[in-house]
């Protein structure tokens, strides 16, 4: 029996307390947080598993992403300056659709790395056109907590080649759910992912849907009202905006997981919550990508689901987390005033949120008895973040301040992935090299 104890200076819990605690220990028992206890109910001299000495570090939950894209990182920095639809047209279609098995594999790789080492435990993936197999193989070989499905399209006005035949397409997403959903023990599970209206037609949106009842637990993500073009071109086909199409169509209810959420009208919000639908928020893509702000701080007065995630390396040029949660309060403060958007309502937007929004908040997304040790350790004793040890300033230090290189060690199911800020995971070079080759050779195949 795998037995730890975590010894740091302070535990963020986010429990329903929001309970930030000092010299308190957590216990691990193989996967699961077995207990918080006093340290100094400890008896080190006769505990019976490896202990941790933290004392110098803030242990926090794991961030959890709901909207990425693994198989774009190996484009990082090559479809810069371009709105939406253009960078779909101009470079990611054509990048995605010239993927290999291996230089996908890469891609996937090189996504799974930054994300743990900058302290996400838990994410939601929009895949490919092909080779989804890949993406699943490598979630697991990681020990990621993960939803991802193969992203699905039948339509493409943008890049011909770049789609699938409706049926084929409904076809293989079944039998990759059958293959994969609630794999690893439970940790992956599947996220039935058309890619977005204008690349999907009525049956396939819908018939997705009606598969989910197969796969209890399964999530439904898609983007929406991310760009203004796009918002315009659905309307023209469908009479109706995003949101309106979609609850037109029944896909939208508390399992439905929508990237960006910018341009939404009055009656979009008002079925957003209704619903329950759930809105991943994407601040760096939107900005770079000058698709637009969410209206985040009118969502969450509505009570409705948000979440945040980094979307692809792409239109992003990065992955942490950290960049999505300072970004995310900072953009809004000059609309909505100095005090929207606080750092600990924002810490858990990262965090439990995500867990919320995915369902799994019984699982992870706080550092609670029962539930995963998804954790991470952040060393915040730096000349470069606040000086104060106030607790309340916790969240703002790791918020406004920290960034990734704060990121000391990460565990995901009760597994260190992270330790003394060197990857478990993956050899640094070798994925450097490697990953390189696979580009060179992926452009070639795009000429």
């Amino acid at each position: 029996m795998k037995k730890k104890l975590i010894i740091p200076e302070k535990i963020i819990t986010l429990n329903s307390s929001d309970s930030i605690l000092s010299k308190t220990a957590v216990e691990i028992v193989e996967s699961k947080i077995t207990r918080l206890i006093s340290i100094t109910d400890v008896n080190f001299d006769t505990y019976d598993g490896e202990i941790i000495h933290a004392e110098d570090k803030v242990l926090i939950p794991g961030f959890i992403q709901t909207h990425v894209h693994l198989c774009q990182t190996l484009f990082r920095g090559l479809a810069d300056d371009l709105q939406l639809l253009d960078w779909l047209q101009m470079r990611i279609f054509p990048y995605e659709n010239a993927h290999s098995e291996s230089s996908l594999l890469h891609s996937v790789k090189l996504g799974i790395n930054e994300l743990i080492n900058s302290g996400t435990t838990t994410l939601l993936d929009m895949g490919t056109l092909r080779h989804q197999h890949i993406i699943f193989e490598e979630l697991i070989n990681s020990g990621m907590r993960a939803f991802a499905g193969k992203c699905m399209m039948d339509e493409n006005d943008l890049f011909e080649s770049f789609k699938n035949d409706t049926q084929y397409d409904l076809d293989e997403t079944y039998q990759l759910a059958k293959s994969f959903h609630n794999s690893a023990g439970g940790r992956i599970k599947y996220g039935f992912a058309p890619r977005f209206v204008l690349s999907c037609s009525e049956k396939l949106l819908k018939e997705t849907k009606q598969m989910m009842k197969d796969f209890d637990g399964s999530i439904y993500h898609t983007h929406s009202s991310e760009n203004k073009n796009e918002v315009a071109e659905v309307r023209r086909r469908h009479n109706k905006e995003n949101i309106e199409y979609f609850n037109h169509i029944n896909i939208l209810d508390d399992h439905t997981v929508l990237a960006h959420c910018i341009h939404l009208n009055e009656n979009e919000i008002g079925l957003m919550k209704q619903k329950n639908a759930r809105v991943s928020h994407c601040p760096s893509s939107n900005l770079k990508l000058a698709s637009g702000i969410a209206n985040i701080p009118r969502y969450l007065s509505e009570g409705i689901s948000v979440s945040l995630g980094a979307d692809g390396a792409p239109c992003n040029n990065n992955l942490s987390q950290f960049y999505e949660m300072r970004l995310s309060a900072l953009i809004q403060k000059p609309i909505h005033g100095e005090s929207s958007m606080d750092a600990k309502t924002v810490f858990k937007l990262a965090t439990i949120e995500g867990a919320k929004a995915l369902h799994i908040d019984d699982q992870t997304g706080s550092i609670e008895v029962g539930k995963f040790a998804d954790l991470v350790l952040l060393n915040l004793n730096d000349p470069t973040l606040p000086l104060t040890d106030d607790d309340e300033k916790l969240y703002s230090k790791i918020v406004y301040s920290a960034n990734q290189n704060n990121v000391s060690d990460v565990m995901i199911n009760g597994e260190w992935k992270v330790r003394n800020s060197n990857s478990l995971l993956y050899d640094q070079n070798e994925l450097l090299s490697k990953s390189k080759s696979e580009l060179n050779s992926l452009l070639k195949r795009v000429q």
